[in-house]
C-alpha cells in the first residue's frame, strides 16, 4: 500500500499526534492551539481530511495514526528523489553532500547503513 501524501502543515500536526497518541480529540485540539496557533475547528478539519486519506483514525473521539513518521518521511524522500533527481539516489546523495559537510561519524553511519 502506498503511503498517503501528508502536506507540510499536516506533518506538523502529525508530529504532535505521534508524540501524544492515542489522544482525545479535544486534548489534541488544545495542543494544536498551543503549538500551532490553530483553532479547534481547524484541528477538526485536519483530522477529518487525514482520516479520509487514511493517515489517522478518529474513533470515539480518540485520534491515532495509521501511518508512522518513518513511513511519511520515506515517502517524502522517494517523491523528492523521483521528482527532482529523476529517480537517481546517487544524484540525490551527490547534491546533498555538495551542500552539507558530513562529519566523520555521519559518513561512518551512512557506510554502515549501505553495508
Amino acid at each position: 500500500m502506498e503511503t498517503p501524501k501528508v502536506f507540510e502543515s499536516e506533518y506538523r500536526f502529525c508530529l504532535i499526534l505521534w508524540e501524544n497518541e492515542p489522544i482525545n480529540s479535544t486534548k489534541l485540539a488544545k495542543l494544536c492551539n498551543e503549538k500551532l496557533g490553530w483553532s479547534r475547528t481547524t484541528t477538526y478539519t485536519v483530522i477529518r481530511r487525514l482520516s479520509e486519506r487514511g493517515v489517522v483514525k478518529n474513533e470515539n473521539a480518540t485520534v491515532t495514526s495509521l501511518v508512522s513518521k518513518d513511513e511519511v518521511q520515506a515517502a517524502e524522500i522517494d517523491e523528492l528523489v523521483e521528482k527532482t533527481f529523476e529517480g537517481s539516489t546517487p544524484a540525490f546523495l551527490a547534491a546533498f553532500t555538495r551542500r552539507k559537510k558530513l562529519s566523520r561519524e555521519e559518513v561512518a553511519e551512512i557506510r554502515k547503513m549501505l553495508d
